[in-house]
């Protein structure tokens, strides 16, 4: 995996840095989920088709990222990983095939509140794609 965490006064920001989209946005989803439940291996029991859309590039990234904590608050859901990500970058659309678990299951470190358009840059810089976020937990 390539991302890491950066420091940030009072919230969690993170960069991913990648040689194709496809890999950024995964990436950018496991070090939210590794904010949320630390190094805990979930085990992928369900299996659940997701899409989003956006109105730009940022907003796609950003819908995408909302899509897991809306699974995890509202459906009791936790990402294992991801099986299938498809993007299209033209009409700002996502699907994708994921496994996970019920929450219930487990015990979290961290309570990510939001993410947050604070800082985020998502798009390309030299050879590599770069996305940077920042949550609010």
């Amino acid at each position: 995996m390539s991302y890491k965490f950066l420091s940030h006064t009072a919230d969690l920001k993170v960069l991913v840095k990648e040689k194709n989209i496809n890999n950024a946005f995964s990436n950018s989803v496991l070090a939210l989920k590794e904010t949320i439940c630390g190094k805990i291996k979930i085990k992928p029991k369900i299996k659940k088709k997701i899409s989003v859309k956006g109105e730009d590039l940022g907003s796609l990234f950003y819908n995408f990222l909302e899509e897991f904590l809306f699974l995890l608050d509202a459906k009791g859901f936790i990402l294992s990983k991801i099986e299938m990500l498809k993007i299209d970058e033209k009409n700002f659309k996502i699907s994708a095939e994921v496994s996970g678990d019920k929450t219930e299951n487990y015990k979290f470190s961290n309570n990510v509140k939001a993410i947050t358009y604070n800082d985020m840059f998502v798009g390309k810089k030299g050879k590599s794609f770069i996305c940077q976020f920042v949550l609010d937990v």
